[in-house]
């Protein structure tokens, strides 16, 4: 499974961008969603924001770890000062909580750690 994060979905709906790789893993489920990246996107502009919400809460989910185990990942793996926020520290332990799952992202900081720990994914899918 491939998680596509906030700033993936951003750029889609900004400017048409990862369109074809979207479909494509849409196309194979094998794209999925953390809620914590609705919520996200749910603070922002979107088109047809009702129907986008519906469909993007539709999407095959990853579960959120609780907040106290997070804590735990974070000390655990050394990810203090690696410029990720909470949202990104949801988005990795969620991932490594569910097994095959990596995440898409172009944020840079989420993407150095989310290398480190094996559960970066890249285009082509």
């Amino acid at each position: 499974m491939v998680l596509a994060d906030t700033s993936i979905w951003i750029e889609l709906f900004r400017r048409g961008r990862f369109k074809a790789e979207l479909e494509r893993l849409i196309d194979t489920d094998q794209l999925c969603i953390h809620p914590f990246v609705v919520a996200e996107l749910a603070c922002g502009y979107l088109p047809d924001r009702r129907n986008t919400l519906v469909y993007l809460g539709n999407l095959n989910q990853v579960h959120p770890v609780r907040l106290a185990d997070v804590r735990l990942m974070i000390e655990a793996r050394g990810l203090a000062s690696k410029g990720i926020g909470l949202t990104d520290a949801h988005l990795i332990a969620s991932c490594l909580a569910t097994r095959g799952t990596q995440i898409w992202t172009i944020d840079g900081p989420l993407r150095r750690v989310t290398e480190s720990l094996g559960i970066h994914a890249t285009p082509p899918f």
